[in-house]
């Protein structure tokens, strides 16, 4: 009966976000190439390719969940070599990203609305063996349809914060059956399992397995572009400062801290990685406003002039470009709210700040500044004053990303972890 109501509700609520959603699309970009997959409908040429693959659909959302699914994919492919995957994707950037990365094992297609009769041509063109949702992607006619094909559903890295708890809490009588059709939960921490008890899931196939964004424990290297740039447009002493996946607010006011600093700081550098690319224009368009000489990355191979600051244009370079920092700024923390992955800049062995509102990454944000790993900062002007303090003493930089990656420790081996459940449950169905 829910899901009955829940399909007969579908289209209005299609009908209310449709213009909201096609802004975005449009507005990002990319949004006509294989639009029908969003729908259901897929070429020739993908239905013969997919057919009789046995395949494992893994969902991931975005950019940050993309990573994720290839990671979780790659041990799940040491542990299976035979393994051949699906990964769908929602936004045209997690798109792109994951087409770029994705092994020759592993296709890449938009995710199917969650619309019953989009969802059931997707099912029979994908057919999968298992599904595996990241985070909290947890779709009712999804979960339905794979229920009644007697199909496993996997939540991958499934973080659930207090704000989401409480929405969803709301909601429990209709989200508790889906949750409980759920055959395994492997959760970053175990407040994060407690969460999912409350809501319905079952505790039996809930697994703390630590986070997967988190096991990254490769020292992260300079890209060659990074390389040829940092040769060619700035001297290699040159101090860096590095706006990673800034939202909008922020560029203006890291370029404020930036021309601050350099009246003690003469030749630091900044890095802007805004988190849309689309928003390249508006973001030069602050620089110039402070007379700040700003190159996009892909016009940065020989620059006519040294510029003051570099933008970074492209999607999924910026953890390559974390090694060339001096210091990081963690966006969408300062005047956006839930904040970005700060784990990939540490593990690039660099010191990280970031503003009040790490709600999506709140544990480790509250972990890493109890624990002297991070530097969490109200304002411009507490920024400012951290980032002089520790531009000038680099042992206090060290002694900060020593912390920070102590912290992280508890989180190696995450991936490893989650894919032995997986294929444990697969021995099992």
């Amino acid at each position: 009966m829910i899901r009955l109501i829940y399909n007969l509700l579908w289209p209005i609520g299609l009908l209310l976000f449709l213009p909201s959603y096609l802004a975005k699309m449009f507005r990002r970009g990319g949004y006509r190439k294989n639009f029908g997959q969003r729908v259901g409908f897929y070429s020739t040429e993908y239905r013969q390719r997919l057919h009789g693959k046995n395949l494992t659909w893994i969902h991931a959302v975005s950019v940050g969940e993309v990573v994720i699914a290839l990671k979780l994919a790659e041990q799940l492919r040491a542990l299976q070599p035979d393994l051949k995957c699906v990964l769908t994707t929602t936004t045209t950037t997690g798109h792109a990203l994951a087409q770029k990365r994705a092994p020759d094992w592993m296709d890449v297609l938009y995710a199917p609305l969650d619309f019953w009769p989009v969802m059931r041509r997707a099912f029979r063109v994908i057919a999968p063996q298992r599904i595996i949702l990241i985070e909290a992607e947890v779709w009712p006619n999804l979960v339905a349809e794979a229920t009644r094909r007697k199909t496993p559903i996997i939540l991958a890295n499934a973080r659930l914060s207090p704000r989401s708890e409480r929405r969803f809490r709301r909601f429990k009588i209709f989200v508790g059956p889906i949750f409980r059709q759920l055959d395994l939960v492997c959760v970053p921490i175990l407040e994060d399992a407690e969460r999912w008890k409350n809501l319905g899931a079952t505790p039996s196939q809930i697994h703390v397995v630590g986070n997967i964004k988190y096991d990254v424990f490769n020292q992260s290297i300079l890209s060659s572009a990074a390389r040829r740039f940092i040769e060619t447009a700035i001297d290699v002493t040159q101090p860096i400062l590095l706006g990673g996946s800034t939202h909008r607010g922020e560029e203006k006011i890291l370029a404020d801290v930036f021309c601050a600093l350099r009246s003690e700081f003469p030749n630091l550098f900044l890095v802007l990685a805004p988190r849309h690319v689309e928003r390249v224009k508006e973001v030069e368009s602050e620089l110039r406003q402070r007379n700040l000489r700003a190159i996009r990355r892909t016009a940065a191979e020989k620059p006519a002039q040294l510029p003051d600051c570099l933008l970074i244009d492209t999607t999924g370079e910026l953890p390559h470009w974390y090694a060339a920092a001096t210091l990081v700024f963690v966006g969408k923390s300062l005047h956006a709210r839930g904040g970005q992955n700060p784990a990939e800049a540490i593990l690039a062995g660099k010191p990280v700040l970031f503003g009040p509102h790490m709600e999506n990454f709140g544990p480790l944000a509250s972990s890493l500044v109890a624990n002297g790993g991070a530097i969490q900062v109200n304002s411009a002007t507490e920024l400012r004053r951290s980032m002089a303090h520790l531009l000038a003493n680099p042992e206090e930089r060290e002694k900060m990303v020593a912390n920070a990656r102590q912290v992280l420790e508890t989180h190696r081996g995450a991936t490893g972890r989650t894919a032995t459940l997986v294929v444990d449950l697969s021995k099992t169905k």
